[in-house]
């Protein structure tokens, strides 16, 4: 089938959009590069060089007709959205809302939505976290994704769109970028690799830093992938159902950085600390026992696991 791809030379997208090619799908892609990469693109899809706010969106989706559209341009970082909402929303919701009236318009069959499961539940009293709790956002971050939720429930209804929503927990993997606030992953293995000292944000009741569900990319291909025969509306969470606090998680990359790099002290660049910035929640994970029950979907990759792939890639990429 087509699938065109919003944010396809992005982190997450262009990974799906690798995948869906692998599966003999036609893919069309559509990223403006603000933080996307050319080099993340696959040769054999089609790539237009658009915002998801251009009125162009419409006469592309006019075009190549696709019968999916998978959304993964977004605004990504909760700390830029505090500092700019009304940029984070013209992106994630006004954005999202241009690519649905293309969608309508154009006989689009289904969209494939990437929310946020590590961010709309805000501090859940639930852990994990299922479907079904109501969404407490603390972010303009977190707010837009709900809204856009919101607006799929209203594009079935009015208009007989179909979607499947997933929302995702903490991702990471090949071609995440360590710049910015939304890949800890990569964040620390820049640094690591560049003999410069990390920080790792806590709370003052939780000294080792916030909980989180680290999600290999891989897998978080595999969703949406299966997403796409998924013929029900529904909502998924996509994670490994376990939570891991960043001080774990930092000494987990700097041992393996270690094996290759024995001048990094322990002592010398043991992280910083600092108190967590507005807009960050202490603990999150996610239920997943419904997309293993109705998606058919399982993490499969373990943190450590992930970790060294993504650090093999690291080397290969920046060196």
């Amino acid at each position: 089938m087509k699938i065109l791809i919003t944010g396809g030379a992005g982190f997450i997208g262009s990974n799906v959009a690798d995948g869906y090619i692998e599966q003999g799908h036609n893919v069309v892609i559509v990223d403006n590069l603000l933080s996307g990469k050319k080099e993340n693109i696959n040769r054999k899809a089609a790539f237009y060089e658009v915002d998801i706010r251009s009125q162009e969106i419409e006469k592309i989706i006019a075009k190549e007709k696709p019968e999916i559209i998978n959304h993964h341009a977004a605004q990504i970082s909760v700390p830029d959205s505090v500092e700019n909402p009304c940029f984070d929303a013209d992106i994630n919701v006004k954005g999202f809302l241009n690519v649905l009236e293309a969608s309508r318009k154009n006989g689009v069959r289904k969209i494939i939505f990437s929310s946020s499961g590590g961010a709309i539940y805000g501090e859940a009293d639930q852990y994990p976290t299922t479907e079904n709790y109501l969404p407490k956002p603390l972010s303009p971050y977190a707010i837009s994704k709900l809204a856009s939720e919101f607006y799929l429930f209203y594009y079935y209804y009015q208009w007989g769109l179909t979607y499947t929503i997933l929302r995702y927990s903490n991702i990471y993997g090949p071609r995440q970028v360590p710049y910015g606030e939304a890949g800890v992953v990569a964040i620390f293995m820049n640094r690591l690799m560049k003999n410069l000292a990390c920080t790792v944000y806590y709370f003052q009741n939780n000294p080792l830093g916030m909980y989180r569900d680290y999600c290999f990319v891989g897998d978080v291909v595999q969703a949406n992938i299966l997403a796409l025969n998924q013929k029900e509306n529904n909502i998924f969470n996509i994670g490994t159902g376990k939570g891991n606090p960043t001080m774990n998680l930092f000494w987990m990359i700097f041992n393996e950085i270690k094996k290759f790099k024995p001048d990094l002290d322990p002592f010398l660049w043991e992280p910083k600390q600092k108190l967590a910035r507005l807009g960050d929640i202490n603990k999150s994970c996610l239920e997943v026992t419904k997309a293993r029950n109705k998606l058919k979907w399982k993490s499969q990759t373990s943190l450590i696991k992930g970790i060294k792939a993504t650090l093999e890639w690291y080397q290969k990429s920046f060196n």
